[in-house]
């Protein structure tokens, strides 16, 4: 990998190289880190090896090499749904990522897809949230990224998930919920807040069992965490949710505050994913001019098929 020091307009505001690589990159890699990469000339200029008390020089590259942290694999595997000259869908397990963020490098759906489809220039046309199971539209070729990540821009696939949750006879469904959420950087959870709203759901119940409830949930929009925070918000929270166990209205403007501490993503537990499964993408292809619909194989733990006569 490489950066580039800032430009003469920096001034005299970092003495050395290594007093701006601690002050840039410290916080979220590790100053112990960054002196230990220092001290050992892992980065380097066209001169060759840097040390800590490298003059700064603006405008220089400098290039290292970034070790991968390791990562606990995720036991799960990918399934292929569909594949042609074009296009890969992939039927993504739980917890895995579907590309490299943060410390997940090589568990995620586009690693483990392009190194065991031997297809190096892979790339997605949306995301799917880490904990949520389901399908993932993959593209083959750059030339053709545009027209399929315009679909999804564009709001012409049709996005059905499948998730349980506690059932609840107050709650009338189905119904439309339309709020405005947002998303805070460096924060795990999003919220509701007043104002426009700027994300819309379809909530349909589709058989209930006991206590709990197989609920259908049609998307209109993509924000993050959208369906998890509108079935809490209803107080239907998906079950095995660690980030919205439990969730009230706060008492101005309709939006969502935390009843209690909240479980980051990496506290997940293999035996317990999130019940909600990203079931079936239907759309017209846009080179072929194809209507395609593809299903998930996968079913939720908390939903298992039920003996004929029981």
């Amino acid at each position: 990998m490489r950066v580039r020091l800032p430009g003469a307009e920096a001034g005299d505001a970092w003495p050395t190289v290594g007093a701006y690589l601690l002050e840039r990159y410290g916080a979220a890699v590790g100053r112990g880190r960054i002196e230990a990469m220092l001290a050992r000339g892992r980065f380097v200029t066209l001169d060759g090896p840097i040390g800590p008390r490298t003059p700064y020089a603006p405008g220089t590259w400098l290039w290292f090499h970034r070790d991968l942290p390791e990562e606990r694999p995720v036991p799960f595997a990918v399934e292929v749904a569909y594949r042609d000259e074009r296009i890969v869908v992939a039927d993504k397990p739980h917890f895995l990522a579907t590309t490299p963020r943060g410390s997940h490098v090589t568990e995620t759906a586009l690693a483990r897809l392009r190194r065991d489809l031997g297809l190096p220039l892979l790339a997605p046309a949306h995301r799917l949230d880490r904990l949520t199971a389901g399908l993932v539209l993959f593209v083959v070729r750059p030339e053709d990224r545009g027209a399929y990540q315009s679909l999804f821009r564009d709001r012409s696939v049709r996005k059905e998930y499948e998730a349980v949750a506690p059932y609840d006879p107050s709650v009338e469904l189905p119904r439309t919920v339309r709020s405005r959420i947002v998303k805070e950087r460096g924060r795990i959870a999003a919220r509701e807040v007043p104002g426009p709203p700027n994300a819309e759901s379809r909530i349909e119940l589709l058989e209930r069992r006991g206590g709990l409830g197989r609920y259908l949930l049609l998307p209109a929009t993509g924000r993050t965490h959208q369906l998890r925070v509108h079935m809490n918000a209803l107080g239907l929270p998906l079950l095995d949710d660690p980030v919205y166990p439990q969730m009230s209205a706060a008492p101005a403007g309709g939006s969502v505050a935390a009843e209690g501490p909240l479980l980051g993503d990496g506290a997940e537990d293999f035996a317990r994913p999130l019940q909600l499964l990203a079931r079936a993408l239907e759309f017209t292809d846009p080179l072929t001019g194809r209507q395609i619909r593809l299903e998930s194989t996968r079913r939720l733990q908390a939903w298992p098929p039920q003996t004929p006569g029981r």
